[in-house]
């Protein structure tokens, strides 16, 4: 059983070692097994696992119905203890395409209202802009949530994959709870002015993409073949030449898994869980299985010597390829210079 011994900030709530992340259980990997996806948010509760990050624009809603699914069938101490985390503003298509960001300060408070009613709550625990919307002041989109905060609708402010500048000018208006944003072996651009500047204002970092998308899991084959609706089929870091050099990392990594007797996922996610107690990955298992793989992660300890090896094995800037295609890059706050 996980203990929450971890807190969102400063301000956040306590949380255990690991969150889950669900949108896999409804978009972007392929298809997904709805009764086993249910199952494995119930395992996670069960483990002590509380934080469950969604966005409502996860399948068009789909994934915020599914949690919501989950936690009415939930044991009543687990629907207690079980903490939202949602990111909104992106706008999609009847078919599934993207169509921008809204940020303006009513178009928060509807996205707010048709989340609590697709989740079945009457409050959101954490509750953020997934990208910035360039034509909304940071100010207004945060200022809206913080409206919300007062309101009760919402408990905390987060934000999403924004830079240093960005942070400081959250952070001014309201308490700023966590930035969600990507941070791995293989993704480790926060660490230059991101990292530090959280650090300073004591905003914590909910870690996503701990195993780049499987691509770190140990799981993922050179062979493997990918389902039309899989990001993955259209992401830099798993095509042609770039999966091999990633999957050369990969190897490198069994090496060092193998001699501590624990899989590559395992010390993957125990070298971001090493980088700090103000972090906490997001895992984003889809099955039992792999929950209890992730879960077995918080007790593998790395010592200087594991941590250098990991780091020759897996140097900063090893990876081959962007994180996203060059159109969901351009919306990344957190990677203009």
């Amino acid at each position: 059983m996980l203990n929450p011994d971890r807190t969102l900030g400063t301000t956040g709530p306590a949380v255990a070692a690991l969150g889950l992340g669900c949108m896999g259980m409804s978009a972007l990997y392929g298809d997904a097994d709805r009764a086993e996806s249910i199952a494995t948010i119930h395992a996670a509760l069960d483990a002590g696992i509380a934080l469950l990050d969604t966005g409502d624009f996860y399948a068009m809603g789909h994934n915020e119905l599914l949690i919501g699914e989950a936690l009415r069938a939930a044991t009543p101490a687990n629907r207690e203890k079980a903490l939202t985390s949602v990111k909104f503003g992106a706008l999609r298509g009847p078919a599934g395409e993207w169509s921008g960001y809204d940020g303006r300060p009513a178009a928060v408070k509807n996205f707010a209202a048709y989340s609590l009613q697709r989740l079945g709550l009457d409050h959101i625990d954490v509750y953020r802009i997934a990208r910035v919307d360039p034509d909304v002041p940071i100010e207004e989109t945060v200022g809206a949530i913080a409206g919300l905060v007062e309101a009760g609708y919402v408990r905390h402010i987060g934000l999403s994959e924004v830079g240093a500048d960005t942070i400081r000018r959250a952070a001014a208006v309201a308490p700023i709870a966590d930035l969600q944003i990507e941070y791995s072996l293989i993704s480790r651009g926060i660490e230059d002015d991101i990292l530090p500047t959280v650090r300073e204002l004591g905003i914590g970092i909910t870690a996503y993409g701990v195993l780049s998308r499987g691509l770190i899991s140990g799981h993922f084959t050179r062979d493997r073949q990918l389902a039309a609706n899989d990001f993955r089929s259209m992401s830099p870091r798993f095509q042609g030449d770039n999966l091999d050099r990633n999957l050369d990392l990969v190897d490198a990594l069994r090496k060092i898994a193998e001699q501590k007797g624990v899989s590559v996922a395992q010390i993957a996610i125990a070298w971001v869980l090493a980088q700090g107690e103000d972090i906490v990955p997001l895992i984003g298992a889809r099955t039992r299985q792999r929950l209890d793989e992730a879960i077995g992660a918080v007790d593998v300890v790395l010592d200087a010597a594991d941590l250098a090896a990991v780091e020759q094995a897996v140097p900063n800037g090893a990876a081959a390829g962007e994180r996203y295609p060059a159109a969901q890059m351009a919306h990344l706050d957190s990677e203009r210079r």
